[in-house]
């Protein structure tokens, strides 16, 4: 269960730029749309980054949150 939910964030993160556009809410996705279609390579480049890292610091809370469940999986705890 806890590795869904990881993984659903991760289509949450990638699914904000089309539910922005539709419901025109300001937001990351909508940033990042505006700077893809106005060439802002500069802004591209960091929200990117940005989403980037949020999908990877979410990943590393699932695997520690797992191995702390499931002593199992710890390894040498």
């Amino acid at each position: 269960m806890i590795t869904v939910a990881g993984l659903q964030f991760g289509y949450l993160l990638s699914a904000t730029v089309v539910v922005e556009q539709v419901f025109a809410w300001p937001g990351m996705g909508r940033l990042i749309w505006t700077a893809v279609r106005q060439q802002d390579y500069p802004t591209v480049q960091g929200t990117v980054l940005v989403v980037a890292t949020l999908f990877v610091l979410v990943n590393l809370v699932v695997d520690l949150t797992y191995a702390y469940l499931d002593p199992r999986v710890g390894g040498s705890r």
